[in-house]
């Protein structure tokens, strides 16, 4: 298998397991969709963290397999590439992305499509396949800007130079940083907590943020609005508000 879905404490996690740099082959892109797609289904899946191995997380596309491509069989290929990135940003669970070492290329494009990234202190990100000759293809221009803002986007897909933990921090490509033996017990722990929360509510809030990013305010507010007036006929809405009133803020626990 070249990536692997297990599930614990209602945390699944996605490993990428292609060694020895988790080159991100046809093979494995479909594995990420699949796994993707399980993740989202299964209601013992509350929360997900997405990894590579404790040296790598992914560092790019496998370049012998595309350099066999022409342009008719990428054609084909793209969307396939994008739908497999995109089925893990479409995960309507709260998503964390524990990044060690290389995260370059496709591997900074699995990352983007996390909802929150913490990195070890020897991570490097990047995009750099303006070096092949080619831009990035599953998702980074679109997402990179979104995240980081076009000038910075363009400065690291111009260049395709590598970023180190402290820059994409200070830059906001990444949210957290700890040392490098530190990142899978970090990113569990995020997942875990967000995974005893409130599933309907937290899936309300990712789908209003994401969606409201792709368009203008007044349509957001009106999503926003919906989902608001909507989780008022949840049983975690019930709960929440009794325990607040009985036993003060934050002490709710949420089936």
């Amino acid at each position: 298998m070249t990536a692997t879905l297990e599930i614990a404490d209602g945390v699944g996690t996605i490993s990428l397991a292609r060694p020895p740099m988790n080159a991100l082959d046809i093979a494995t892109q479909d594995r990420i969709k699949e796994l993707a797609e399980e993740a989202t289904a299964r209601d013992d899946v509350r929360a997900v963290v997405v990894r590579g191995s404790e040296k790598v997380f992914a560092a790019g596309a496998d370049i012998k397999e595309m350099q066999a491509m022409d342009h008719a069989a990428m054609v084909v290929r793209s969307r396939a590439l994008q739908d497999s990135f995109t089925a893990v940003a479409r995960i309507p669970k709260p998503v964390v992305a524990a990044i060690t070492g290389y995260a370059l290329g496709g591997g900074c494009e699995l990352a983007l499509c996390a909802d929150y990234r913490i990195a070890g202190e020897n991570a490097k990100l990047g995009q750099p396949e303006i070096l092949l000759g080619l831009i990035p293809g599953a998702g980074g221009t679109q997402r990179l800007a979104r995240l980081v803002g076009p000038s910075r986007a363009k400065d690291l897909i111009f260049t395709g130079r590598h970023v180190k933990a402290d820059e994409a921090l200070r830059i906001g490509l990444v949210d957290q940083v700890v040392p490098a033996d530190e990142v899978f017990t970090a990113a569990h722990a995020w997942a875990a907590k967000l995974a005893q929360g409130p599933a309907i509510a937290l899936r309300a809030a990712k789908e209003s943020i994401d969606a409201g990013l792709e368009t203008d305010l007044e349509t957001g507010l009106a999503l926003e609005r919906n989902w608001f007036a909507g989780l008022f006929a949840t049983a975690d809405r019930e709960t929440g508000m009794r325990s607040f009133v009985e036993e003060g803020p934050g002490k709710a626990k949420f089936a």
